[in-house]
């Protein structure tokens, strides 16, 4: 096996302000432990592509120019002061209704347009892109389609999609659901990833 050392490839962090995006991928992670707080909560990942800011990426010998993403991490809550409730309201605009906070089906967000907020947060001296608030699309913005295949991964589908990145395939099998059915550590390696990063309503869902 060859000792070859290359400098790894880094990428400036999407810039702050507001970016139109679109959602793409929706992955259940399960009930994950939390050790700051000492609690598990049940957790989804939802990520967003910004096609105004892009990569280009060398794959098979061809030069793609792909859409930045950006990504959060929620409790899969919609109690009052829970993150994801507050920005779906602000992304679609107005408060849920009582019948609505009786379930919302989350996979819904797919191929839904908004104003992504970005603000760098640095830690450790690494500066990281953060949504701090979605809002809906500003009045005449054309809606765009994702340019990835869109993906929504429920635990019940067994291994995440191949092309999943590895630390979210690594996050589900750490959850305690993954770890009960397949055995702590146990578990298969995670599935390469190739680079691919991969109207007239008022209301977008």
């Amino acid at each position: 096996m060859g000792l070859t050392a290359k400098e790894e490839k880094t990428y400036d962090p999407i810039s702050e302000g507001v970016h139109q995006g679109v959602c793409y991928a929706i992955y259940d992670l399960g009930t994950q432990y939390n050790k700051m707080f000492d609690k598990s909560a049940h957790q989804c990942l939802i990520i967003w592509e910004i096609p105004s800011e892009r990569i280009e990426i060398n794959k098979d010998g061809q030069t793609l120019s792909l859409p930045r993403v950006v990504s959060k991490t929620y409790t899969v809550s919609l109690g009052e002061r829970a993150n994801l409730r507050k920005h779906l309201e602000s992304w679609r605009g107005r408060s849920f209704t009582a019948e609505e906070l009786q379930g919302f089906d989350v996979s819904k967000l797919i191929g839904v347009n908004g104003m992504i907020q970005i603000i760098h947060k640095t830690t450790d001296n690494k500066t990281f892109a953060n949504i701090s608030a979605i809002l809906p699309l500003y009045k005449g913005m054309a809606k765009l389609e994702p340019e990835n295949p869109t993906v929504v991964y429920r635990f019940e589908d067994g291994e995440p999609p191949e092309g999943t990145p590895k630390w979210i395939v690594e996050k589900i099998h750490e959850s305690e659901e993954w770890k009960a059915k397949h055995g702590g550590d146990d578990v298969p390696p995670a599935a390469a990833y190739d680079g691919a990063v991969p109207v007239d309503e008022d209301v977008p869902f």
